[in-house]
C-alpha cells in the first residue's frame, strides 16, 4: 500500500514539474525506504544516467591525444580507468584534470577538452569507471571519488611542479573536483601541513551545485527529508569550506539545469582566495568558450598565469 500510494503521488509530481536526474533520484529514494530495497540501485543509474558508446557528435580524437589506462584496486583485483592525455605544446605549460559531469563519457566532452588545450593547459581527462572503455558497470559517488585521486596521483607524474597543477569539474564533476580538492588542502592538511594526496593550484568548478540534497529540494518539496533518504549526497557546500586554495567557480546565468545561485552559495563557502565568474548568457554546456575572455583573465588575476594559446 505504501509503495502504491509514493509511487502515484510522485508519478504524478514528474508528470507535473518534468524529468531532472535529481528530481528523480529523490522520487526514488522516498520510494526506497517505502519498502524497495532495490531502488537504491536505480537512484545512482538516474544519478548518473551514463550513455553507451560514442557521442553523436565526436569527430574523432585529435593525432596528439594519448590514451592509456589507469589500474584501480577493487577488492585485490584491479579495474581500469581509461584516460586522454593531450599535453600542451609548451613543455612548461600548467596541467589541469578534467572531471566530467553526468551522462557523456569523453566521446561526448571533447569540445570543452579543446577549450581547455586552447588556453595553453596539458589536460590529463578520465571517464569514471562506468562510462566510456573504463571498465565497472554502475558508477557510485564513492567510485568516481576513487577515481579521481587516482587520476590525481597520475597527473602529479606528468606534471611535477605543484604550482602548475589544476583540478577542473564540469556540472556533476564539479562535486568530484570539491571532494579531491578537500582531500588535498581541507582543514586537516591546512592544520598540520600533511595531505595524503600531492598539493594543487588551483581549483576550476563550472556549472555546478551546493549538494544533491539542495538542487533536489529546489525541484520536489522543501518538507521532504532528502538528508536522510539519498544515497548520493555529493555535499559540495560542506567540502569546499574545508578547502584552502584559490577558486575559480563559473557558471552561467542561462543555466536551465542547474541555477547559477547554486554557485554563488558555492563562492561564499569557499574560505580561501576565490573568484565567481557569472557569464551574461552562458548554458550549462557553453560558458567556457563564451566566456573565454573571461576565464584567462580569471587565471591571470586569482593563479597568477597569462594563459598561452596551444
Amino acid at each position: 500500500m505504501a509503495f502504491k500510494f509514493f509511487s502515484s503521488a510522485f508519478a504524478q509530481l514528474i508528470r507535473r514539474r518534468g524529468v531532472s536526474i535529481v528530481a528523480v533520484s529523490s522520487i526514488v529514494s522516498v520510494l526506497a525506504a517505502a519498502g524497495c530495497g532495490q531502488l537504491a540501485q536505480k537512484e545512482r543509474e538516474l544519478t548518473f544516467r551514463v550513455e553507451p558508446g560514442t557521442a553523436s557528435w565526436y569527430s574523432g580524437m585529435p593525432d596528439d591525444i594519448v590514451e592509456a589506462t589507469l589500474p584501480v584496486q577493487v577488492d585485490g583485483k584491479a579495474q581500469h580507468v581509461n584516460t586522454w592525455w593531450w599535453p600542451s605544446p609548451n613543455p612548461n605549460a600548467p596541467a589541469v584534470l578534467y572531471l566530467h559531469g553526468a551522462r557523456w563519457n569523453l566521446t561526448g566532452q571533447l569540445f570543452r577538452i579543446e577549450q581547455l588545450h586552447a588556453f595553453g593547459f596539458s589536460v590529463l581527462a578520465i571517464d569514471y569507471r562506468g562510462f566510456g572503455k573504463s571498465d565497472g558497470d554502475l558508477p557510485s559517488e564513492k567510485t568516481v571519488y576513487e577515481d579521481a585521486q587516482v587520476a590525481w596521483q597520475h597527473l602529479t607524474t606528468l606534471q611535477p611542479d605543484a604550482g602548475k597543477r589544476f583540478i577542473y569539474g564540469h556540472s556533476l564533476g564539479g562535486a568530484v573536483a570539491i571532494d579531491l580538492a578537500a582531500s588535498l588542502h581541507g582543514k586537516h592538511s591546512k592544520k598540520t601541513g600533511v595531505s595524503s594526496l600531492p598539493a594543487a593550484h588551483g581549483l576550476i568548478v563550472e556549472s555546478s551545485f551546493t549538494s544533491l540534497v539542495d538542487i533536489a529540494r529546489s525541484l520536489t518539496y522543501p518538507w521532504l527529508p532528502l538528508q536522510l533518504l539519498l544515497s548520493q549526497k555529493f555535499d559540495s557546500v560542506n567540502k569546499i569550506s574545508a578547502v584552502y586554495l584559490p577558486v575559480l567557480i563559473v557558471h552561467g546565468s542561462d543555466d536551465r539545469y542547474v541555477p547559477s545561485r547554486f554557485s554563488e552559495k558555492l563562492y561564499e563557502a569557499a574560505p580561501g582566495k576565490k573568484r565567481l565568474l557569472l557569464v551574461e548568457g552562458g548554458t550549462h554546456n557553453n560558458s567556457m568558450r563564451l566566456g573565454a575572455s573571461q576565464y584567462r583573465k580569471a587565471f591571470k588575476d586569482l593563479f597568477g598565469w597569462a594563459p598561452q594559446p596551444a
